[in-house]
């Protein structure tokens, strides 16, 4: 492995993660062995402390039975019995002078505990020590305790299972924790490359839709862990990423045909007047031409700002108390006079007061909207309603219902995308924002806007504002 994998694959997020899992079992591991040993080692020492009272306890009975030679002899002879290099007996005075013992040419290199005499003296019934002998293989464990009022019995015994389970105890140890570190580090390894195959799946995607396929997703396994809700998260990132791509696409297509329109009649008009103009008159024409093409071409871009502005929340939309059916009653007035022109029938159901918090001048602009494009594709002897009401969510209900051309099942779901006209509307003058700019408001508002339509028979425009407008 060169040098430059090896440290892309040290700094890796599996490798780390392998070392947590190994180096967390391993501990674990070693601090349960700790316990067992201590928990052992306690239960040994607790045998050998127990039998070594027991031997002082037999002693002191046969010392008030006998007398003090009988238990020298019974010393001699438990110590010969047993092995000299397991147990030895000294019977000391008060001054710790030994004054008999059992053999004790093994253990000549034990002395008589100063500390321990005067800690039985103090009042101590007995008195434990251990200790280690050089050039001895095992620890003895050495009790102190009265034998009469003026002799204390010294009773040493080798601990021979405490060494053995030991060196038991430190071969399994070794082999078990090898064994061990190598199974952490597999299953370590095999979880670590698990965990972060959905991680890897989701970079994986990402470089390639660096490379350009934004219809590439990353697979979700449906195991509902947080890979399967990053991979879900990031999968809904893309396809809004993709939508907004398609329609900035579709919205740079839209806008060069809008823009083409106008700036070709105004350089037309330019050049024939320029090529055949002869007097002022014709010349003026050709100025409010051109200004009426680009009073068209300003209303589309600030349209288009206003509706940007609005969506991503950057336009700040002022808040106050509306009376919306007064602003309703009011745009029916204004459209009033267009609808008699066409012979269109507008009636207004609203009640006298209907109050919601909003910016009244972007509610206004919605409503117009929408009443412009009831009363526009409306045939003449149609008719176009308007109603106001509230539901029991403490939303205000405004619905637009017209008996116009309709909208086609296709076209009925883009109705709302800027700059997309049907059929049927384009053969009236318009540039397709009125009604992304009415959704846009809506949704400011914390509302929407929805259509159902049928062609040939009208459409219905329902919109939801809630009373207190999200802010």
């Amino acid at each position: 492995m060169s040098l430059r994998k090896w440290i892309n694959f040290r700094n890796s997020l599996a490798f780390r993660l392998t070392l947590w899992y190994a180096g967390v079992f391993t501990i674990s591991s070693f601090v349960a062995f700790l316990l067992f040993y201590i928990l052992i080692t306690s239960f040994i020492q607790g045998r050998t402390d127990e039998e070594l009272l027991n031997q002082a306890n037999r002693f002191s009975a046969l010392f008030i039975a006998e007398g003090v030679e009988a238990v020298k002899n019974d010393a001699v002879i438990e110590a010969q019995a047993a092995g000299i290099k397991k147990v030895f007996f000294r019977f000391l005075s008060m001054n710790g002078q030994v004054f008999s013992s059992s053999n004790i040419s093994y253990w000549k290199d034990i002395h008589i505990n100063e500390t321990a005499i005067k800690k039985l003296l103090q009042g101590s019934s007995h008195v434990f020590e251990t200790i280690t002998i050089p050039d001895h293989k095992d620890k003895v464990r050495i009790l102190y305790a009265f034998l009469s009022p003026r002799i204390i019995l010294q009773v040493g015994q080798a601990m021979e299972s405490y060494s053995r389970f030991l060196d038991a105890f430190k071969g399994i140890f070794i082999t078990t924790m090898t064994f061990l570190i190598v199974i952490a580090t597999g299953v370590g390894w095999f979880m670590a490359r698990r965990a972060v195959s959905g991680v890897e799946a989701v970079t994986r995607t990402a470089r390639n839709i660096t490379g350009g396929t934004l219809e590439e997703r990353v697979p979700v396994k449906e195991r509902g862990d947080e890979i399967d809700q990053l991979a879900m998260t990031f999968n809904q990132m893309l396809d809004r990423i993709q939508t907004l791509v398609i329609e900035i696409k579709e919205m740079s297509d839209n806008i060069a045909h809008d823009l083409k329109g106008p700036i070709t009649r105004i350089r037309g008009i330019a050049e024939l007047t320029l090529t055949n103009g002869k007097s002022m008159n014709e010349y003026e024409n050709m100025a409010a031409s051109t200004i009426e093409e680009c009073d068209r071409l300003l209303d589309m871009i600030n349209t288009m700002l206003l509706i940007s502005k609005t969506e991503s929340g950057a336009g700040k939309l002022s808040r106050e108390q509306i009376n919306l059916a007064g602003l309703l009653r009011r745009a029916c007035e204004l459209f009033e006079p267009t609808a008699e022109d066409k012979r269109v029938t507008l009636s207004c159901d609203v009640p006298n007061e209907c109050h919601l918090m909003g910016d009244n001048r972007m509610i206004q602009r919605m409503l117009s909207n929408l009443l412009d494009n009831a009363v526009k594709y409306t045939p003449s002897g149609g008719a176009v309603k308007i109603s106001l009401s509230e539901n029991d969510e403490k939303e205000v209900v405004i619905i637009v219902r017209d008996t116009g051309v309709g909208i086609s099942p296709v076209d009925l779901p883009r109705v709302f995308e800027r700059f997309y006209r049907c059929d049927q509307s384009r053969s009236e003058p318009g540039i397709g924002l009125g009604l992304s700019l009415a959704r846009a408001i809506a949704r400011a508002h914390g509302g929407d806007i929805t259509a159902t339509s049928t062609p040939n028979q009208g459409s219905t425009f329902t919109v939801m504002l809630p009373k207190s407008a999200k802010k």
